[in-house]
């Protein structure tokens, strides 16, 4: 017997019902902030995020899924920016609108160990704007991950924001961490001795424990950031406090990736145990210019599917009120019944019927296993009469409808 490959899930129907309330839901909250939909393609070329996301990122070293077609790298994507910073600037996305709103909802790939909530295909529902270096943009996509969990029916979530600044405050603040750690070295785990040498930032981005205690005691601060960028700061926080979305300033939190720049932000709830991210995002002003576009400022986030799955209030329950399932008694009234739920669908109306040959008692019970609103039974008399039966599931009430008042009768 074959098994889904290691990292991979089923998503059988029960639960596909809440992945498309999470869809439906996520498009309609873009469309409120104007964003448009972008669909793109699962395979990159490999160079494209060792260059935006870092050589040195933990994706680009041990989590991407390479294929080697001849002399070409490809990679399956592991994060959505890039791809999208890709697609504005060759499709010259600039040229039609500088100011471009986008949101995206697709499978991502990373080769890394399963566990709870964190797979080797996984789902990302994300946006990105491009065209503006404006604090209010900030404001707007923190609020509106912020929203977009609360419709979704998620509490409990918290928001860390951060800034790293500019480029110079980031080697500043590289520089200072990499003199306060190097005294810290035998006590940091093997990964953060080796990122002390390339990059400290990722440091703060360790999880185990050991690493944190040490980065905890650091106290960091902001003093890195120069008076622009703490203003740009000040004015998130400002503007974040007059919507009333509640927040926590990290000064520990860096993110994982290398195009970061001033805003950052990561989301996390507290029934996720010690993978308790949700969804992340932040400024990446420098990504666009450094993959051959013109100079733009950028802001976006990313949230986990499977992780909101972990804590939605969004329950499987399927009702469908609408669907009508026709129980047929002889092969005439098959025949008619054939004829029946082809008008109906026409007409815009779910049908189904029983194609395995139950009792009507046998039938019925399938009808309510569906959930069906309706059952529409048809035999030999009813035949006779030009009429069908048709029973509501959920009041019990049974009647005889006319033939031709049927569609009518179900519509309203």
């Amino acid at each position: 017997m074959y098994k889904r490959v290691s990292g991979t899930k089923d998503i059988l129907p029960e639960e596909a019902y809440i992945w498309q309330a999470i869809e439906e839901t996520s498009r309609n909250i873009f469309s409120l902030y104007n964003f448009k939909e972008i669909r793109l393609p699962l395979i990159e070329d490999a160079a494209l995020f060792n260059r935006s996301l870092g050589e040195s990122a933990e994706i680009v070293k041990k989590q991407m899924f390479i294929i080697h077609n001849k002399e070409e790298s490809y990679a399956l994507r592991p994060e959505g920016t890039a791809s999208i910073v890709r697609s504005y600037i060759e499709n010259n996305l600039d040229k039609n609108a500088n100011f471009t709103k986008l949101y995206y909802l697709g499978p991502m790939f990373r080769l890394e160990r399963p566990q709870k909530g964190r797979l080797r295909q996984f789902n990302h529902i994300g946006c990105e704007v491009i065209g503006s270096y404006d604090a209010t943009l900030d404001v707007e996509i923190i609020s509106l991950a912020d929203i977009l969990l609360k419709r979704l029916s998620i509490n409990g979530h918290t928001i860390k924001i951060n800034s790293l600044g500019c480029l110079k405050d980031k080697v500043s603040f590289t520089d200072s961490l990499r003199k306060s750690l190097t005294e810290k070295y035998r006590g940091l785990c093997q990964d953060c001795q080796e990122r002390l040498k390339n990059n400290p930032l990722r440091i703060l981005d360790c999880k185990k424990d050991e690493c944190k205690e040490i980065v905890r005691n650091l106290g960091l601060k902001d003093s890195c950031l120069c008076d622009e960028c703490g203003a740009h700061f000040n004015r998130v926080k400002k503007g974040l406090d007059n919507l009333g979305v509640k927040y926590e300033v990290d000064p520990n939190l860096v993110r994982g990736l290398d195009y970061y720049t001033q805003t950052v932000f990561e989301i996390t709830h507290q029934g996720l145990g010690s993978q308790d991210a949700i969804g992340a995002g932040g400024r990446y002003n420098n990504l666009v210019h450094e993959l051959g576009g013109a100079e733009a400022g950028a802001i976006g986030f990313a949230l986990g599917v499977e992780r909101l799955l972990l804590v939605t209030r969004i329950k499987a329950e399927v009702n469908d009120k609408n669907l009508v399932y026709l129980v047929t008694l002889g092969d005439k009234a098959r025949d008619e019944g054939v004829k029946i739920i082809y008008s109906l669908r026409e007409a815009g109306i779910p049908a189904d019927m029983d194609y395995e040959g139950r009792s009507i008692k046998g039938a019925m019970r399938k009808a309510s296993d569906l959930k069906a609103g309706f059952a529409l039974i048809i035999g030999d008399n009813e035949i006779e009469k030009g009429v069908v039966t048709l029973k509501n599931m959920l009041s019990g009430e049974q009647r005889e409808i006319a033939r031709l008042d049927l569609t009518k009768e179900l519509i309203c």
